[in-house]
């Protein structure tokens, strides 16, 4: 009996110090890993930060879980490789209101100011109750005695001079048009569609061959840009309807962008949820109706960075819920433009801060992002119109809206200004990332004799040829792999040169996808394409990456240290559960 009591002491002080070992061991691997986090940080902020679009630690925590979520639900269908038309053009765009301005100095001062950061686009409102103001077809100003537009005129005239293009907004319908007048709210639409039909034709016959993008409206489905009625998106629809009719009479080449839809939750009957609206557009016919889509891509309360895709929350991901909306009702060749963009930067002390808050600095850099993200991962997007350049006057400062502003109205730019303004003279800002390219895009360089023509056999009925056999194009592009799509009418023979070095001269059929890279390392490559000897047409180029992504080895590197650590503490129970169970048969 003593010796069993003995040989029972001894196995369970071998399996307490065997316990002991691993309690150690336990210890030190968790150091090792809590110094490993430590030293690592900068790297899985950063990468949190890239993810969630949040800046401090908890809610960069929180976040993370919450983009883990997205691995359990199925992510939006976005066609990012289907050719998309007007997709191509300059993506930097303002919104301005140069209507407010009185002093034609300050108007001037305004336009070189946008020029001069590198916008290409202002979005600027025509509004009907300022040009048609007392009565249908009465453009005279009765206040100031003078032609209503007038003004617009010279808005006009500086955009040309500075090398400017509009979006000429249509909305704002006057008192006039509507038998309740104001009463059924200032934006209420007009009792007769065709009132709005014939302003809107006045707007594109006074400005054909100057002007060639419209909106029709803005944020229909919200209160109050649809007045006191309840918003409609069949009311809204036959509106459009109206104004892309009108617009295609006078202009046919003329872009029609829709009215731009607001993020928002609601479900009516004053503001209606953003995805619900579209597609009752769709259902109503919308689809025939505009060239462009337009949305808000306001990020609100998470940076531009924010991959978190919950319908229910809103952040700067939802241009993928709409894309997949377009995509579902066989619109995937038509681009989404984001008509208003930015970060609310109020002051401290402002009580009310609907629209989120976030620092001066936080707002420039946060503005710079979307642009890039944009750019490096929705091929679909065209222009990105930036929320707003400046007001007249500083008789908002009570109101957040007003703190979405670029510039002071004194003209004192603002950090957001300064860093936007550094983002579109950059390297960067020309670089194509994967997705299809037409030949019409802005980032594609043509030096020579190029025309463009219109083909049927083309992707989007478009190729540019190149009339001399020393003609080249040239672009900076970010992927692995490109293709070039040969136009009609015929094949030929082309040389191009990667990065710095000569390849062999490629011989080709009309129509034909040339793989001119494959399998390059990360990071952006130059390419020029001549037609030597010729003859070349250019329809589209592609550009596709099929490198690994480095977020997603940090993540592996973060599963991975967090499986250790589990399976680490799954073996001390087990091996905690063994002693107690021979212990007690020693006893």
């Amino acid at each position: 009996m003593a010796e069993v009591l003995v040989e029972g002491t001894v196995t369970a002080k071998r399996s307490q110090t065997a316990w002991i070992g691993w309690l150690v061991g336990a210890i030190l691997v968790a150091g090792i890993l809590i110094a490993a986090i430590f030293l690592t940080a900068p790297l899985w902020t950063d990468f949190l930060f890239h993810v969630t679009g949040e800046e401090s630690l908890p809610a960069q925590v929180r976040g993370g879980l919450e983009w883990m979520g997205n691995l359990t639900r199925p992510q939006p269908e976005t066609a990012d490789f289907v050719p998309v038309a007007n997709a191509g053009s300059n993506p930097f765009g303002v919104n301005t209101f140069l209507e407010q301005e009185v002093e034609r100095e300050k108007r001037e001062l305004a336009v070189q100011m946008i020029a001069d950061a590198g916008f290409h686009w202002i979005r600027q409102e025509f509004p009907w109750e300022d040009i048609e103001i007392s009565a249908k077809g009465d453009f005279w100003d009765h206040t100031w005695d003078k032609d209503a537009w007038e003004k617009y005129d010279h808005i006009v005239d500086l955009s040309e001079r500075y090398n400017l293009e509009i979006i000429a907004r249509l909305s704002n319908p006057p008192a006039w048009s509507r038998a309740q007048g104001n009463e059924a709210g200032a934006f209420a639409p007009p009792d007769n569609l065709d009132d709005y039909g014939d302003f809107v034709e006045a707007v594109v016959r006074r400005y054909e061959g100057r002007i060639d993008h419209y909106q029709i409206w803005n944020e229909p489905n919200i209160y109050p840009e649809w007045g006191e009625h309840p918003v409609s998106p069949e009311e809204y629809t036959e509106l459009l309807k109206v104004g892309y009719t009108r617009v295609k009479q006078v202009c046919p080449e003329c872009v029609v962008i829709s009215g731009a839809l607001a993020q928002t939750i609601p479900l009516g009957p004053r503001d209606l949820n953003d995805f619900i609206f579209l597609q009752r557009m769709y259902d109503a016919g919308a689809g025939d109706y505009f060239d462009v889509l337009a949305m808000q891509g306001y990020g609100l309360w998470s940076g531009p960075t924010d991959r978190r895709m919950r319908p229910r929350v809103l952040n700067f991901s939802r241009p993928l819920y709409l894309r997949e909306i377009m995509v579902e009702n066989g619109d995937a060749h038509k681009p989404i433009w984001i008509t208003e963009m930015n970060w609310n930067a109020p002051p401290p002390e402002l009580p009310d801060k609907p629209f989120g808050s976030v620092t001066l600095e936080q707002q420039a850099r946060y503005a710079a992002l979307a642009y890039q993200r944009a750019q490096r991962e929705w091929p679909w997007l065209g222009v990105v119109n930036t929320w707003f350049f400046k007001r007249a006057s500083d008789a908002e400062q009570d109101q957040a809206m007003y703190y979405l502003r670029l510039v002071e109205p004194d003209f004192s730019p603002l950090p957001v200004y300064d860093a936007l303004k550094d983002h579109m003279h950059s390297a960067e800002a020309l670089v194509l990332y994967p997705g299809v390219y037409q030949e019409d895009h802005w980032a594609l360089i043509y030096d020579g004799a190029w025309e463009t023509h219109t083909s049927e056999s083309a992707e989007l009925g478009r190729v540019r040829t190149a009339l001399d056999p020393q003609s080249e194009v040239t672009f900076t592009f970010s992927g692995t792999d490109l293709w070039l799509k040969a136009g009609p009418p015929s094949g030929g023979t082309l040389s191009y040169g990667l990065d710095g070095q000569e390849r062999e001269k490629v011989a080709f059929a009309a129509g034909e996808q040339i793989q001119l890279a494959r399998s390059l390392p990360r990071g952006s490559h130059a390419v020029t394409i001549r037609a030597t000897p010729g003859p070349l047409s250019l329809d589209s180029v592609t550009i596709r990456d099929r490198a690994q992504s480095t977020p997603w080895l940090i993540v592996g590197g973060i599963v991975l240290a967090i499986g250790l650590v589990v399976a680490l503490v799954a073996v001390l129970i087990a091996r905690r559960r063994r002693w107690y169970q021979r212990s007690r048969a020693g006893r």
